[in-house]
């Protein structure tokens, strides 16, 4: 197979420096309008995907996300907005970054070019086959993550990847891989954007679909999140007190008693 790093293309604009505010906003929107049917044409692998993370977390296992730079620091994110929102540990998901947390934060020099750090970082975690690892990496050649899915290969540890273009490395190594191919970018190589805004709209409906699948969903509330703050209180009082049809102050009452919203729901008697 012929590999074409679209991501690395020529923009389709030139003199950008020449453009004024209003027309360089307009012309990176017009781009952006471009990601979701990008998305949209991934559904089918996407699903594949979270079939497995679903069956696997059902049985004790744990979804990892690994990689480098902009994708790792979206999988860091991703994973870090799960136990807040659906009550779930914070080692259900991980996301992990070629140069550790630093990374998050600050560009280290070099790190996604290694082909044995990324296995390790996982080992770090005690990964196993109970464990679905996805790789994401926009060019879809980061040696970082490519080796770590190679490892897990070899230890029989489903894989999957996102990446931004065609069959690239990475989703030739990937047992179940999404390729989302946006095309060139406002800015050449700029991958931070529509490659970004592509890998985020992925991982936003592979982790709120797993979580929905496993229960963490009522209705279309979320009676499980972490009460963190008081924003998150009123808006759970707020589902309490439709759900039960009951006033503000009695919802309040409930939700300092039983901690959350669905131990509320589960306890409350009329």
């Amino acid at each position: 197979m012929t590999f074409i790093k679209t991501t690395e293309q020529d923009s389709k604009y030139n003199h950008l420096e020449k453009m004024s505010v209003s027309d360089l906003l307009s012309n990176i929107n017009n781009e952006d309008k471009t990601v979701p049917l990008a998305v949209g044409e991934s559904l089918q692998q996407i699903a594949a995907l979270t079939e497995q993370i679903v069956e696997k977390l059902k049985n004790g296992g744990r979804l990892f996300y690994i990689g480098a730079g902009t994708s790792g620091r979206l999988g860091v994110v991703d994973a870090s907005e799960c136990p807040p929102t659906f009550g779930v540990s914070y080692e259900l998901v991980i996301g992990i970054i070629a140069g550790g947390e630093i990374a998050i934060r600050k560009a280290v020099e070099f790190a996604e070019d290694s082909k044995t750090q990324g296995w390790l970082d996982l080992q770090a975690h005690q990964v196993s086959d109970k464990d679905v690892v996805i790789g994401i990496a926009a060019s879809g050649t980061t040696p970082y993550v490519i080796s770590a899915l190679e490892k897990c290969n070899e230890h029989n540890i489903i894989t999957g990847c996102i990446a931004c273009n065609k069959n690239s490395p990475l989703a030739t190594v990937s047992q179940f891989p999404i390729e989302v191919v946006v095309g060139s970018e406002f800015i050449t190589g700029s991958s931070r954007m529509k490659a970004g805004t592509a890998q985020k709209l992925v991982l936003n409906m592979i982790s709120t679909a797993t979580m929905i699948r496993l229960g963490k969903v009522k209705g279309n509330k979320m009676v499980d999140m972490q009460l963190s703050n008081e924003k998150l209180v009123e808006r759970g009082q707020k589902m309490l007190a439709i759900e039960l049809n009951i006033n503000q102050n009695e919802a309040a009452q409930l939700l300092k008693k039983y901690g959350n919203v669905r131990n509320s729901i589960k306890n409350y008697k009329k």
